[in-house]
């Protein structure tokens, strides 16, 4: 029996630790370490063929066997599946005589969405949400939610422009209790409702998500803590035109994703009016290059939902 009193070998690799899968003996080398949970260590690792990986890697056989459960069904969603892609699954016989189960999935690369909202305009931000929206719905079709869905754990890929989530430690079946959390996108600790696992319960962490990229410094909670997250939305000018969505969700109202979806991409076809600020001839330059990818998704956006709305 492991000894859990202290971390295992599995949570502290080195780069250039060669990794031997037991059974398929495909060869990895940590290259850095990503991060850090409860259940196991994620890093960087290089293939054989080159090929960089997300290598997860844990201590804890039932916990890391229910990731690979959850990123199998994932697999099987139709199209643009939610989550990142696994690749392989197998054990390391570690030099201190542990058999440690580990799993490979993508390595999805790209910005924190915060710095990408600073560096390209907060207008991203209202697409961004929808995007993920669509990914969350996949994954609430197939019985599950992400659960510890926070800053941290999503990511705006480069090629295209996606907001993705990237870590399913805290996915939990629909119905039972919410795994793992974080305190400032949990419901519970803003006495708006309870731990168990349901759509709803992921889309008041999205509106989290969204305070927090305005409010990058967590702010803590008062006697009435509905009304301080409701009051933030409103003072916040980058969320004005997101504020009845976003206190929707906050208030529980919403119970399933492609309905504050919806709601969302009627406020983005709105949108028509935006402002540029006065730039340099450079500086304008790449800004009319980010509207017109904005008014290029926008676009599309409004023809699937036409499409939907008519078929």
């Amino acid at each position: 029996m492991l000894n859990q009193s202290k971390p295992t070998l599995a949570f502290n690799l080195k780069p250039g630790t060669r990794l031997v899968g037991k059974w398929k003996r495909n060869s990895y080398v940590i290259q850095q370490v990503l991060g850090k949970g409860a259940i196991g260590a994620v890093y960087l690792a290089k293939q054989s063929d080159k090929k960089l990986v997300a290598l997860k890697i844990s201590d804890k056989v039932a916990s890391i066997s229910s990731e690979i459960n959850v990123l199998q069904k994932l697999a099987k969603v139709r199209g643009n599946s939610p989550g990142p892609s696994l690749y392989e699954v197998d054990d390391w016989l570690a030099p201190d005589g542990i058999c440690y189960p580990f799993y490979t999935m993508e390595y999805v690369q790209g910005s924190e969405l915060s710095s990408f909202l600073n560096n390209r305009g907060s207008a991203w931000l209202g697409l961004l949400l929808s995007q993920l929206l669509e990914e969350l719905d996949q994954l609430h079709q197939i019985g599950f939610i992400v659960g510890d869905l926070k800053l941290e754990n999503v990511i705006v890929t480069n090629s295209p422009i996606r907001l993705r989530f990237i870590d399913v430690g805290g996915v939990t079946q629909i119905g039972r209790s919410v795994k793992e959390y974080t305190e400032f996108y949990d419901r519970g600790y803003w006495q708006c409702g309870d731990r168990k696992a349901e759509p709803s319960y992921d889309l008041f962490a999205l509106a989290m998500l969204a305070l927090q990229c305005v409010y990058p410094n967590r702010f803590k909670k008062t006697e009435d803590a509905k009304g301080l997250l409701l009051a933030k939305i409103k003072q916040a000018k980058v969320l004005s035109a997101y504020e009845l969505v976003l206190s929707r969700a906050v208030s529980g109202r919403y119970q399933t994703a492609i309905s504050m979806r919806q709601d969302l991409k009627k406020v983005l076809i709105l949108q028509t009016k935006v402002e540029q600020p006065t730039a340099t001839v450079h500086k304008g330059r790449s800004q009319n290059r980010d509207w017109l990818e904005i008014f290029m998704f926008g676009l599309s956006s409004l023809i699937f939902y036409l499409l939907t709305a008519f078929y």
